[in-house]
């Protein structure tokens, strides 16, 4: 095995294991990943319209309608109106949702600090700048595949 299979493999892994762990954190408030990622995308932007948060969580708009559909039904968002394009619905944490996603985000925070600290400052430092430099040339090739 080449040293670019093993960095694919233990970065595939590494996202499994974040992956579960989110998994199993989450499951406490009966909401999955991507249904805590959507709140936390219309939180940072209230009034998001489905067609962004589709374009955020890297997913297509059918996915998106039923992550929608299952946050509302839980009571965590709502949808309206846009104010001038009756085709786009704009999409907006109820108190519940806000509260639920600040509390999510305090647990994760900490979860993810215990997680990670094993590795010591220099590491982590290194760590997300070269993960940074990754992302940085992933996101331009799949913007390269997309136009």
């Amino acid at each position: 095995m080449d040293k670019i299979e093993q960095l694919y493999n233990i970065l595939k892994e590494t996202f499994f294991l974040l992956d579960d762990g989110d998994r199993h954190l989450l499951s406490e408030y009966n909401i999955s990943p991507s249904r805590f990622f959507a709140m936390v995308h219309i939180n940072e932007e209230p009034g998001i319209s489905s067609s962004d948060l589709s374009d955020r969580l890297l997913c297509d708009k059918s996915n998106v309608t039923r992550i929608v559909r299952g946050l509302e039904n839980q009571g965590f968002i709502r949808r309206k109106p846009h104010e001038t394009d009756g085709r786009t619905l704009c999409l907006y944490l109820t108190e519940q949702g806000l509260e639920t996603c600040n509390r999510i985000q305090i647990e994760l925070r900490l979860y993810n600090e215990n997680r990670l600290n094993n590795l010591d400052s220099a590491a982590q430092a290194n760590l997300l700048q070269t993960l940074q430099k990754l992302n940085r040339a992933l996101q331009a090739d799949l913007a390269s595949k997309t136009s």
